[in-house]
């Protein structure tokens, strides 16, 4: 695992991979499995593994934590960067980042709170838990009423923060004020796209963010990768073509469960048994397994067929 500072080279070399985490019956993390998703993902080029939502981080207990720090440490390769996430409580942030300071991350990502929150009181906190870690975090913003884009300016300026991922929803990811408010208060090199392929492009293309995040990646690590590189490279029709290929998997996605599809993909898939979910969510019921199948295999093989041309 790479345990040197966050930089912006960090952020924009990598599609910043959301994947799940897998579990045994007995609801045991499972090494094994886990192993095997951070080898495909590395295999296909992403250098960078961001625990989160997908990972079902909302609902670890603090006396969990210790040990998936050290599974998915362990299990990533000395060029990839691994990010954990705290919270969304502060208290249980405050928690964990002792627990994290121990450990050689660089950063963290403090996942976002949907009530009981102000943005004086979340740039209170992060400013907080940053100063706890030791080391700047990633600002995870959800809604448009969660931090102040002055607030995180200072964030930003006090080195308490190292980037934002981005994932307020829109109808369209374009126009969008208060992208564009946060943008001029910190920049575009820390912040990155972070509601996967679908409006990536634009976020690239209009606003210049630095990257995006991406969970359907765990699937088809090449293709999200190359989507990334034609952004770079100013190629958005590529990119375009190569979104398409996500789009029967993220729209399942978006009509059932974000999490709980993926979760499922990455095992019918063939990738990795990911095994139950955490309560409190809940695998996803049987009845939408074969077109989930169906949707992951084909952009494994779109993937497949992408690594052979190469």
């Amino acid at each position: 695992m790479k345990t040197t500072d966050v930089t912006s080279a960090d952020l924009a070399g990598s599609v910043l991979a959301v994947p799940p985490l897998a579990r045994r019956a007995d609801l045991a993390l499972d090494p094994a499995a886990n192993g095997a998703l951070i080898r495909h993902l590395e295999d296909g080029g992403v250098r960078t593994l961001m625990y989160g939502g997908n990972a079902n981080f909302y609902n670890l207990g603090v006396s969990d934590y210790a040990e998936t720090l050290a599974m998915i440490e362990a299990a990533a390769s000395a060029e990839s960067w691994v990010i954990p996430s705290v919270g969304p409580s502060f208290g249980l942030a405050m928690d964990q980042v002792r627990i994290l300071r121990e450990r050689g991350y660089p950063t963290a990502m403090v996942l976002p709170r949907a009530a009981q929150v102000t943005p004086a009181g979340a740039e209170a906190g992060i400013a907080r838990i940053a100063e706890a870690f030791g080391r700047p975090v990633i600002v995870y913003i959800k809604t448009e009423g969660y931090l102040a884009p002055e607030g995180l300016g200072r964030l930003v300026t006090s080195g308490a923060v190292a980037a934002v991922k981005y994932a307020v929803e829109r109808r369209m990811p374009s126009p969008d004020d208060y992208l564009r408010a946060l943008i001029d208060a910190a920049g575009t090199e820390g912040i990155v796209s972070g509601m996967g392929e679908l409006p990536a492009i634009e976020h690239l293309r209009s606003f210049g963010l630095a990257a995006f995040t991406s969970g359907s990646v765990c699937v088809a690590p090449r293709l999200s990768m190359a989507i990334l590189s034609a952004c770079h490279r100013g190629d958005f029709a590529e990119a375009e073509r190569l979104r398409a290929l996500f789009l029967p998997l993220e729209g399942l996605r978006n009509g059932l469960s974000q999490i709980r599809v993926l979760h499922e993909a990455v095992r019918l898939a063939g990738i990795a048994d990911t095994g139950p979910m955490l309560p409190m969510l809940s695998n996803i019921e049987p009845e939408h397994h074969d077109s989930i199948a169906k949707a992951a295999r084909d952009l494994l093989a779109a993937d497949a067929d992408l690594a052979q041309a190469a």
